[in-house]
């Protein structure tokens, strides 16, 4: 089992090199990207690639493509120094396991390895079972565009990448959520629904992040939200188009971080989930009328699932 890192810094790769031998881990590198693409093609047990996007003769990108069709088993974690939105949603669409910005913690690294290392074996366990769990969501259709959803479904749901399911009301845009969780590698975590639009205002924050005793009138008790309740699992968030822009800058900042604060209290929770969204709404639109933010746009739809209508 090795890792290779593959950039052309070599100040930054000597550094990755020692911290994960440190770690114990085998790890073999190279200086671009050519060079990197031949080390994987004559090794046999690589489980992980971490390599920089922009290198000589081959870029990441070119080799992530590459690897993900030749040796989808390995799991690729790219790095960069330029975090633009189109350089990362198009990486992570090839099928990166995870995208780290330069400069970045080594700490921060060894930690998205190790994760990626489990998510691999986690993988395996899946694979085994493969075709049992898809049956349980309950998605029906045979026309092509509903056999090419299926394909994304099995595409993204052993990553973490974040999901907006767009389609008119009734399309079974929640079932297309529980289907992700379900052949993910978090299926065996809580799944938690929230409609955005079913709940009173005053609610939807209590009920995504919950409150603290005395928070608010009626607030007799403590009270976790489903963020909380949903920790190691998913998040559906559905009719987020209808969410106020106080609440949609909230939770842009719990998508960053992955840490909130109770309605009422002062100590951040840290929570480790998935989120999918879902609307009936165009939220481009929206955009325009100054009412979505683009920044939390940009965040929910890394992958977008359009659902055609029942008719």
């Amino acid at each position: 089992m090795k890792i290779i890192v593959i950039d052309d810094e070599k100040t930054l790769r000597w550094a990755a090199e020692k911290a994960l031998k440190a770690k114990g881990f085998d790890v073999i590198s190279a200086e671009d990207g050519k060079k990197g693409l031949e080390l994987i093609e004559k090794t046999d047990d690589v489980s992980i690639v971490i390599s920089d996007i922009k290198m000589p003769h081959l870029s990441g990108l070119e080799l992530l493509k590459i690897v993900k069709e030749k040796r989808p088993e390995i799991f690729v974690i790219m790095i960069s120094a330029f975090g633009d939105m189109k350089t990362t949603i198009e990486a992570m669409k090839l099928g990166a396991y995870d995208f780290l910005l330069k400069p970045f913690d080594i700490a921060k690294m060894i930690a998205v390895v190790e994760k990626a290392l489990r998510a691999r074996e986690n993988m395996k366990k899946i694979e085994k079972s493969k075709g049992t769990k898809l049956e349980k969501t309950s998605i029906i259709g045979r026309s092509p565009v509903m056999q090419e959803i299926y394909k994304l479904i099995g595409k993204i749901a052993t990553s973490d990448v974040t999901v907006l399911v767009t389609g008119e009301s009734g399309s079974g845009k929640e079932v297309i959520a529980r289907a992700i969780h379900h052949n993910s590698l978090r299926a065996s975590k809580p799944f938690m629904a929230i409609n955005c639009t079913a709940l009173q205002e005053t609610l939807i924050e209590s009920e995504l992040f919950g409150h603290e005793k005395g928070a608010f009138t009626g607030a007799y008790t403590q009270k976790l939200g489903k963020f909380e309740l949903a920790n190691g699992g998913t998040v559906f968030l559905d009719e987020i188009g209808d969410m106020s822009p106080e609440l949609q800058a909230k939770l842009l900042r719990v998508m960053e971080e992955r840490r909130f604060v109770r309605v009422g209290g002062t100590r951040e929770t840290s929570v480790d989930i998935r989120i999918i969204a879902a609307t009936n709404r165009n939220l481009e639109k929206a955009i325009m009328e100054g009412n979505f933010r683009e920044d939390l746009y940009h965040r929910i739809k890394v992958i977008n699932i359009k659902l055609p209508p029942l008719r």
